[in-house]
């Protein structure tokens, strides 16, 4: 099949230079490529383009650095059902039940027919998130524990719809789109420059977003404690022993009383030990607001809160440098990786394998913990990383929940490595000589009838922006996939089989977006 082939440092492409091709065809090659471990879905939308229907995909050559484009079309009323992709390939299954919200196309074999997030210009406006379709289950023992939509504290909505068999989960079904924002809608109806960059970088969003793109204002303390709570929390199941008796994934002896043969205090701690003390118990104590000082039994609090030789709190101390925090940092991540508490909760829990994440597309840390080496640094390089940075991915390969918290702690200090090799840089070739950083032209002209796209890795993973120019050449559509899209059905995987109790912890393992999927 005829390709349009390019790479992530192209600029933008005409679109009668976009190969189009007969659905067959495409469904024969898309289909092969798949079966490749290599390649992946980077994107699949569709456009209206006069009275039919015009479907643009783009795929990813991971081994040789490559993007394919082509598209297929169809009539705009055309009512032809069009064999589903995803019943070969369930990491299109996000992309295809788009589309048939958005403008009714029909996928035969679809195994998700079902809505996905329910934007105000959706074909059937009678489907709302209201009566959302949850799968069900039959069985005597079986019961269903519904968690949201509406949830403690500041997040965004979501359901979660979990049928247990007692205590275990059989399966977990995810319903978002309840704070649908229209973002993509804003950014193909102004033509500011600048406010249409800011409205793609508020694609993606975090758990401190209001549902308007909008930061609450909340200061790196309450990030850390809420962190601290959330990833620790897990110490009042060991203290009642909800995990004992659970043979290897504890890895206790008796009733939880005793870890590798040492002896645990009231808080699940070896006796005598105090390696996680500062992290777990000590609210106060950060380091420049960056880093938690591990505080040891004889060792003295940190510098910031002794007081000074002024009789004050040493708070206008000098902030700590590079070396410093990076030092710091590694103590506490060596502290995590010894204590018996987290590893009798998030060892060989919430495993996802490495074929699970292969399937589904999964992208970003998530895939990587589970020694799925897709990283888009690595594959597909940009800017620096093409230029000055030689990005070599970080894996794990158990794909559990410890392997996930792992991942993101070596990775900080990849990232201020190199941070600090860029900052090094900068002064050669700016502050040294007294030029400033050039800054973006915010006014220069898009090509017309063009599509341009953007690859780049995301804290949370592999992020596509799509842009499709008219003839005037104005922003006539917007398309993005945020890395949440395919890692929600990962954290539906990771549950099956687990403890109910254990779903905050896998859930926040994966720590996925709500405004990156109700876009």
């Amino acid at each position: 099949m005829n390709y349009r082939i390019t790479d992530n440092l192209a600029g933008a492409i005409r679109l009668d230079e976009i190969p189009e091709v007969s659905y067959a065809e495409f469904y024969d090659d898309v289909t092969a490529r798949l079966a490749d471990e290599r390649c992946h879905v980077a994107h699949y939308f569709a456009l209206p383009e006069g009275g039919r229907l015009r479907f643009y995909c783009l795929l990813l050559d991971d081994a040789e650095g490559r993007v394919l484009i082509t598209s297929h079309a169809m009539e705009y009323y055309d009512d032809t059902a069009l064999p589903s992709l995803t019943a070969r390939h369930a990491q299109l299954h996000p992309f295809e039940r788009d589309i048939m919200e958005r403008y009714g196309v029909r996928f035969d074999g679809l195994p998700w027919p079902k809505p996905l997030r329910f934007p105000f210009d959706r074909r059937d406006r009678g489907s709302s998130i209201d009566n959302y379709p949850f799968y069900t289950m039959e069985g005597r023992s079986l019961h269903e524990v519904n968690v949201g939509p509406i949830h403690a504290g500041i997040i965004e909505p979501g359901a979660f719809r979990f049928i247990c068999n007692g205590e275990r989960v059989l399966h977990l079904e995810i319903a978002l789109g309840y704070q649908h924002r229209g973002v993509e809608h804003a950014f193909e109806t102004t033509h500011n420059r600048l406010r249409q960059v800011c409205l793609a970088e508020a694609g993606g969003g975090g758990s401190t977003d209001d549902g308007r793109g909008r930061r609450r204002r909340r200061g790196p303390r309450h990030g850390l404690r809420r962190g601290r709570r959330e990833a620790l929390g897990a110490r009042a199941h060991g203290r009642d022993g909800a995990r004992t008796g659970r043979g290897a994934r504890t890895r206790t002896h008796g009733h939880g009383h005793r870890r590798h043969g040492r002896p645990l205090d009231g808080r699940g701690l070896p006796a005598g030990a105090g390696g996680l003390r500062g992290a777990a118990h000590d609210d106060d104590q950060h380091d420049a607001g960056l880093v938690r000082q591990p505080l040891r039994q004889g060792a003295h609090p940190p510098a910031r809160h002794r007081p000074s030789a002024h009789g004050r709190k040493g708070r206008d101390d000098p902030p700590l440098n590079g070396a410093q925090t990076a030092r710091r940092y590694d103590e506490v991540r060596r502290d995590l990786k010894s204590s018996p508490t987290l590893l009798a909760r998030f060892e060989q829990c919430g495993v996802v394998p490495r074929d699970e994440m292969r399937r589904i597309g999964g992208v970003g840390q998530a895939a990587r913990a589970s020694g799925f080496a897709r990283d888009i640094r690595a594959s597909h390089p940009w800017g620096v990383y093409a230029k000055q940075l030689r990005h070599e991915p970080i894996l794990k390969r158990h794909g559990d929940v410890m392997a996930r918290l792992m991942i993101r702690c070596r990775e900080v200090l990849q990232s201020a490595s190199y941070v600090d090799r860029l900052l090094a840089s900068y002064e050669q070739k700016y502050a040294a000589v007294g030029n400033p950083c050039p800054a973006p032209d915010y006014e220069a002209p898009l090509q017309a009838s063009s599509l341009a796209f953007g690859l780049v890795e995301g804290w949370r993973g592999e992020t596509c922006h799509v842009v499709v120019t008219d003839a005037a050449g104005e922003i006539a559509a917007c398309r993005i996939k945020d890395p949440s899209l395919h890692n929600w059905l990962a954290l539906a995987l990771a549950v099956r089989g687990e403890g109910i109790s254990d779903f905050p912890i896998c859930n926040k393992s994966f720590n996925l977006s709500y405004c990156g999927h109700d876009l």
